[in-house]
């Protein structure tokens, strides 16, 4: 089913809490370590930038 213009879940960033995301970078890098060695590049790759977007974002402010 397509969201239409105008509505609320259409097209926006999933907001999370501090703790989903702490669970989410647990998850991420789980799914990291229990890949095979012969996953594709570019999944690691995805895997990883996510994993840094995550930390970028949970890292104290100065």
């Amino acid at each position: 089913m397509r969201a239409f213009d105008g509505q609320l879940s259409g097209n926006r960033p999933i907001s999370r809490t501090t703790e989903e995301k702490k669970r989410q970078l647990r998850d991420l890098k789980e799914a990291l370590a229990a890949l095979k060695p012969h996953a594709a590049a570019s999944l690691r790759e995805s895997l990883t930038a996510k994993i840094k977007a995550l930390e970028s974002e949970l890292a104290p402010r100065r």
